[in-house]
């Protein structure tokens, strides 16, 4: 009867947590703040430099204008009234440059598509709307006189560029104050990659020497479409130090604080499901001054480079990288430390992270992720055969003395301290540990709960076919086949099980099939594909570890 408890007690645990996600999601994040009239409200965007001690001040109110238009699904931003705009496009990557400001303002995912319903609309990770405003800035930050930063306007000698049979393409723009300061920024896109390097060459024309930094940032609103309201996953900003490698700063932490922080060998980014968005200083020896801000409808995370001085006739260069595009974990980790880590497999990630390189070992054979996620159930209940085992066996002798039990209960009904101890008796006589069963589902609910997120977070297994009607492990069954199944099978155990005494226990246990079907028609099938082969798998163990006692029990 523990065992039951405890079950009991694991699975409303896991639908409360669901729902309590759900909830932080919908009701505890701060929404983005409310839209003024059309025609009226302010723009997130560039901003105005005022005092810069050290080279370390940052880009601080917002420029006021009215909201861009969205455009059409799939279609790039419209060039501002004083820039246009430089179409890049690459083996992975579609993206425009406004030439105000010299930043990304629209990003596609050419291997990404939006769904599986519609394969011709990538996904847009970066756009210049107002109520979806996402884009990467950056300039460079003097004390002297005027510099180019993300409000300048820089000239471009072409409006398109493409990767055409090359491995990089560069994509310089230029510009020049009236006291013979020029800046050469030059963007550089590789074959095959996420990512790009940003280089700001400094020409020092004039008479007097040049001092200051160049900076990064992403700057974008909380998005309004975050996922399923069923499952929550993070969406905000990301800061990494020796100290700390992943620190989560939610846009709610952006409003209430802003971050100023001298670090040495870091990154910043911007994270959502599946994909990211991150500032990776060119060196990990040289100290960055890492900021956050907070202007109007907006969230903006950067890094300053150290400052440097450049000697009336000389020449310098400040580099920059930049990635933008879905978390692939080998691709991270070649490009920052740490920076994999954005693959956020929670509390028990030293768990999911081998489970992941099983799973996707699995896949190179196979190359079906569903086939890998029932081999990998499969795998895990052989390792947890033997513990398995042991409460299985516990549960089918607590069925076995459940009519004894039940005697027990009905004679000793007034008096709970006989009950209890006529009870512990029957128990010694039989050899029965009543919580013989617990330890067992205990150990296993940390790598239940790794594989769940393992599952949730790996945009490997985005839009991944399985069989039949599942073309998405992605995404919910759209028949609701697989959760019925996983309802069915819930039933099924429960019937192996011994049933609770407790009339009112006997009633919630009746009901949780119905419960959990319900929920898991709006999971990510991928997820209840595992959830109905342990299921199954389980069904079959405990069929005949329990028939095997019965027997023995009938002929003894």
């Amino acid at each position: 009867m523990e065992t039951m408890r405890l079950i009991l007690i694991v699975a409303l645990a896991l639908v409360s947590i669901m729902i309590w996600q759900a909830w932080q999601q919908d009701y505890v994040r701060p929404a983005p703040g409310p839209a003024s009239v059309a025609g009226t409200a302010t723009v997130p965007g560039p901003a105005r430099q005022d005092d810069l001690p050290d080279f370390r001040g940052v880009p601080l109110d917002p420029v006021a204008g009215g909201p861009d238009l969205p455009p059409a699904p799939g279609a790039a931003p419209a060039a501002s009234s004083a820039g246009g705009l430089i179409r890049v496009k690459t083996d992975l990557l579609d993206l425009r440059i406004n030439t105000e400001g010299g930043g990304i303002e629209y990003l596609a995912l050419s291997d990404y598509p939006l769904s599986k319903g519609k394969p011709d609309q990538p996904v847009i990770l970066l756009k210049r709307q107002y109520e979806d405003f996402y884009v990467v800035q950056g300039g460079l930050l003097s004390k002297a006189g005027e510099t180019a930063n993300h409000k300048t306007l820089f000239r471009s000698e072409r409006d398109s560029y493409a990767l055409e049979g090359q491995e990089r393409i560069n994509v310089p723009l230029s510009w020049e104050s009236e006291d013979g300061l020029k800046v050469i920024k030059t963007y550089t896109f590789y074959k095959g990659r996420y990512d790009a390097d940003v280089d700001y060459e400094i020409i020092n024309g004039g008479s007097n020497d040049w001092a200051g930094s160049a900076y990064a940032q992403i700057n974008r609103t909380e998005p309004r479409d975050n996922g399923s309201a069923f499952i929550y996953t993070y969406t905000g900003a990301v800061l990494s130090s020796p100290e700390k490698r992943y620190e989560k700063i939610d846009f709610s932490d952006i409003e209430e604080d802003r971050l100023a922080a001298d670090i040495t060998n870091g990154w910043a980014a911007m994270l959502q499901h599946y994909f990211i968005t991150a500032l990776i200083p060119d060196s990990s020896e040289a100290q960055y001054h890492y900021y956050t801000l907070n202007p109007d409808n907006s969230y903006v995370i950067g890094a300053i480079t150290p400052a440097r001085s450049v000697a009336a006739g000389q020449r310098d260069r400040f580099r920059q990288r930049l990635y933008f595009g879905p978390k692939l974990q080998k691709e991270l980790e070649q490009i920052a430390d740490g920076l994999e880590l954005t693959v956020d497999y929670g509390i028990f990630w030293f768990i999911a992270k081998p489970l992941f390189w099983v799973l996707d070992h699995i896949h190179s054979h196979t190359g079906n992720w569903g086939w890998s996620i029932v081999l990998v159930t499969l795998l895990l209940k052989l390792v947890f055969y033997h513990l398995s085992a042991a409460g299985y066996r516990s549960m089918a002798n607590m069925r076995k003395v459940q009519p004894r039990l039940l005697s027990i209960r009905e004679r000793y009904k007034s008096d709970r301290a006989r009950q209890h101890q006529a009870m512990m008796a029957l128990y010694k006589e039989e050899k029965i540990n009543p919580l013989g069963g617990c330890f067992p589902v205990l150990v296993q609910i940390p790598v239940f709960i790794s594989l769940y997120w393992v599952l949730l977070e790996s945009v490997e297994l985005r839009q991944a076919d399985f069989v039949l009607w599942i073309n998405d492990l992605s995404a919910p069954d759209p028949y609701f086949v697989l959760p019925l199944i996983m309802g069915v099978t819930m039933f099924v155990q429960q019937k192996l099980n011994p049933a609770p005494m407790d009339p009112m226990q006997q009633k919630i246990m009746s009901i949780l099939p119905v419960i959990f079907t319900v929920f898991f028609a709006f999971f990510p099938s991928g997820l209840v594909l595992y959830w109905v082969a342990n299921n199954i798998l389980s069904i079959a163990q405990q069929w005949m570890i329990t028939r095997s006692i019965e027997r023995a029990a009938a002929t003894g």
